[in-house]
Formats: structure tokens, sequence, C-alpha cells
């Protein structure tokens, strides 16, 4: 079997390391150098014949932390390792999955093309904003979940699971499988990248305790707009929000603490120094690092940990 090799880009090199810790393999070193015009020249040891996975997740900057991937890639390809894999645990451009209008790009469609033109054999992602990736992307990809991850840290049993727009309901479904309670909706218009307008809620909240859940929080105004509906339909006041990844952009950060909220769970799957007390990080490390060693194994992702754990 060929030796398993994790690769950190500079995205979230704490995240690759603790997913090296779990495997218990050590980081392959890698040297980032940027030149004054903004180029970006990794350099990775010898990986040849190597098992390699490259964790970066693409958070702002987006085009950097995607070309800096590209790059890292296009390296291990070039050192002749034996099987690449990216692993991008939150994947910019994914909300880009359809045209809406003439004349536009479709950018998740050209950024997974990038992806394998660059080497990637497989690409696993965590929670994807587009359902349809799979079937967009030229090479297997690979969707984890953090829903277990995040639903053990709230008192499912005790409240309503709400979906603050149409396109989260299948995820608050995955949660709501595990509460007795019924799932709410929140229909919503978006009016731009910043401003969200409520059209109405389905489901009763009435002095009942909700947890908004959604794939990502960027600006914060989906989370505002719902709990502004809330209130209107008499929800208990203790809102939890449970986001898989807290992109956190124009002040999200600001926004999410004036709302008075009291418990905000994200995972790192984007890297985050500094938060508010409300809010808690949930590691997908143990998640990644499953997944990985089964691939590494060849064994399917479903398999039990004591199988997958398995790297002999």
């Amino acid at each position: 079997m060929s030796t398993l090799r994790i690769i950190a880009g500079s995205a979230n090199p704490e995240l690759a390391g603790t997913v090296a810790n779990y495997l218990g393999a050590e980081p392959t070193n890698t040297l980032l150098e940027r030149f004054p015009d903004g180029e970006l020249l990794p350099t990775v040891e010898n990986v040849s014949g190597s098992d390699v996975y490259i964790v970066q997740p693409t958070p702002p900057p987006v085009n950097d932390h995607l070309a800096e991937l590209l790059l890292l890639l296009d390296a291990c390809q070039r050192a002749r390792a034996a099987r690449i894999t990216a692993v991008v645990p939150y994947l910019g451009y994914a909300r880009q999955d359809r045209r809406t209008r003439a004349g536009q790009a479709v950018g998740v469609a050209v950024f997974t093309r990038a992806i394998a033109a660059a080497g990637a054999h497989r690409l696993v992602v965590v929670d994807p904003h587009t359902p349809t990736l799979e079937a967009i992307s030229p090479i297997p990809v690979e969707t984890l979940t953090a829903v277990p991850t995040l639903a053990q840290e709230i008192a499912l049993s005790e409240r309503v699971v709400v979906a603050p727009d149409e396109g989260a309901v299948k995820l608050a479904e995955r949660y709501a499988a595990i509460s007795p309670n019924p799932l709410a909706m929140v229909r919503k218009r978006r009016e731009s990248g910043t401003e969200v307008t409520a059209l109405e809620l389905i489901g009763e909240l009435r002095g009942r305790l909700p947890v908004i859940v959604d794939d990502m929080i960027t600006t914060g105004a989906t989370i505002e707009t719902a709990l502004g509906l809330l209130k209107l339909h008499e929800a208990a006041p203790d809102v939890t929000v449970a986001a898989t990844h807290g992109v956190f952009v124009h002040g999200a950060l600001g926004r999410l603490h004036r709302l008075g909220l009291r418990h905000v769970l994200i995972t790192d799957t984007i890297a985050h120094r500094s938060l508010h007390p409300e809010f808690q990080v949930c590691s997908i490390a143990p998640v990644l690092a499953e997944a990985i060693a089964a691939m590494h194994n060849d064994k399917p992702l479903h398999a039990p940990a004591s199988t997958a754990w398995n790297l002999a």
C-alpha cells in the first residue's frame, strides 16, 4: 500500500494538522513562496508514489486559496504522486451552480474542472451549498456532513428545527430526523448580496424553542431575517443557530453579536482566530480523518470506525 501523506494548504493548517494527528501521520512539509506581485509558488517534499490528501478549504480570499490549491495539486502531480485527493471542507463558488440570466458563468463547473485538470483524482467536501455538485464535477466527489457533529451539541429533543430559506430544507431535514418536533421553514427573497426579505414562516413556533440551521453564514442577513419572523410568530427568545461553515464577511460577526444570540455553533472548516463568547467551534477533523482513512484503505466511507481507522 502506498504511503499516506497529508499536505496542509495555508487556508487552514491547524485543521490539516489535527487530521494528521488523528491518523497518526506527520503532515508533509510544504514551502509557500509569495512574490511581490502576488503570485504563489508552493513546493512539496517528496511525494512520489504516495497517496496524497491536500487539505485546503477556499474561504475568503477565495481566489487566492483556490489558486494555491490548484498549484499544490499540480506540484503533487509533477512529483509523481500515486493518487491525489483534494480535501476542500469549504468549497467556494459552490453557490454558482446555475445561471440566473444569460451571459453568466457556472462557477462551480469551471473550478471543479480546474481541480480535476490540476491533478486531483477525487474531491472531498463538507455540506456543499449545491446538491448537484457530484453531477457537475468531472471527478468523483465524496460529500461529508457536519450534522451529527453539530447536532450532538444541541438539545434537539427540546427544539424545533428551522430552515431559514428553501435552500436549507434538505439540511434541516437531517437535523429534524433526530428531533421529535416538526420542521419549520422561512420563505425569503434575496434583494442583494447583503439584504434579505422574509416572506412567510411555514410551521408552528409559538412558545417553542427554535434552532436555525444552515450550511453557511456569510453576511448574517438570512439569520437576521429569520429571527425577525420568529419573533413575529412568538417563538421562544432563546434561539440557537447552527451552521457548518462560518464564512463571516461584511461585518457578519458584529451583526450576529448585536442580535443577542446566546449560542451559535459552527465548525472549523474555516479557521477563525477571534470570536465572541456566544460562538462555539466544533471540529470536523474526526469526520475528515475517518473518511481519509477509509479512502486510503479503499474502504466504503460508511464502514464502521474500527475498520476505517486501520491504516496498516
